[in-house]
């Protein structure tokens, strides 16, 4: 009986420290994530909270897990040539964070993952079959752009109850731009409100586009789209729209942060938590083809007090309370 127990002990020892080398291994394992992003190198925003949620899933950068990572820098007819670069260092998952960084990235290569993070519609844009089985090599998370399209009108329509004539920036240099446009008229339609889509494809035409929401009597403005050249300009339209007076509502807090007046977007925690999420699946051996594609759950509302004052606008009650965040 002794000898038994001694068997059974020896046993299950070898088979803990079998696994135990396993995960040693598994841990030892180096992983090579490439980034093909819209923005610019410099401060990196959400690009850490991207790295401390991948650290605690057991991931070092530059550790077992090396980054390469490319910028757009608000161009995107620069992606073909960075996805080209990036899939010839043969990463084993690509991370892209708009729609024409994924269309670039899929055209160049149909085999390596890519984990998607700022995509609108990608069943619409032919990223994928369904938001239930993608079926390509794409996968992620989409930023529902529909629905905070849709959002944005109401809350300027409770912000500026007066106000009839709402003008959209647009850059034209988003496919998902259509689809957000078709979305806000649909919501201004619904409530009676006029949308007036204006066209400014570089910051040469900023002054001349202002000029025309101010012939068009348009009386806020839902700016900061999905336009690389307008993210890439941000502080620019700010100070436009500040001193044109009209109360503009935009998709990311960073432009409230940089003094826009409020913004309604999905809640960047979460954003990068499903990016690293799908990004360690991936690395674990799942298929893009299989894994669903994430619809966000949170959003936020991030209004700047100190902007309403220079505008002399005051706040509703309604809105303060719904506020995720008020910027004093």
């Amino acid at each position: 009986m002794i000898a038994l127990l001694r068997r059974v002990a020896l046993a299950s020892l070898l088979c803990l420290t079998s696994l135990a080398v396993a995960a040693d291994a598994q841990q030892a394992k180096v992983q090579r994530l490439g980034i093909l992003s819209a923005d610019s190198p410099g401060p990196p925003g959400g690009r850490w909270t991207f790295r401390d949620i991948m650290h605690e899933l057991g991931y070092t950068f530059g550790g077992n897990l090396l980054v390469d990572q490319r910028w757009a820098e608000g161009r995107n007819e620069r992606f073909p040539s960075l996805a080209a670069e990036l899939v010839a260092l043969k990463p084993d998952v690509i991370l892209a964070d708009t729609t024409p960084a994924v269309i670039a990235a899929m055209r160049a290569t149909a085999t390596i993952p890519i984990v998607i993070l700022h995509v609108t519609d990608p069943v619409g844009s032919g990223l994928a079959a369904s938001l239930a089985r993608p079926g390509g090599n794409v996968t992620g998370a989409t930023d529902f752009g529909f629905e905070m399209a849709e959002k944005s009108v109401d809350l300027m329509h409770v912000l500026v109850p007066k106000a009839t004539r709402i003008a959209v920036l647009l850059g034209g240099d988003n496919p998902v731009e259509a689809f957000i446009l078709e979305a806000n008229q649909n919501a201004a339609k619904a409530i009676g409100l006029t949308l007036l889509p204006i066209m400014a494809r570089s910051p040469e035409e900023y002054e001349e586009a202002f000029a025309l929401m101010a012939k068009k009597g348009a009386e806020a403005l839902i700016g900061g789209g999905a336009g690389a050249s307008t993210a890439r300009n941000r502080d620019k339209l700010i100070e436009l729209a500040a001193k044109a007076k009209l109360p503009a509502m935009y998709g990311a807090r960073n432009w409230v942060d940089a003094g826009g007046l409020l913004s309604y977007g999905q809640n960047r925690l979460q954003k990068w938590r499903y990016a690293a999420t799908y990004v360690d699946k991936v690395l674990k051996g799942a298929k893009p083809a299989d894994l669903p594609i994430e619809q966000p759950t949170t959003f936020d509302l991030v209004i700047n007090l100190k902007t309403a004052k220079a505008l002399g606008l005051t706040i509703p009650q309604s809105l303060l309370l719904r506020a995720t965040e008020v910027i004093q």
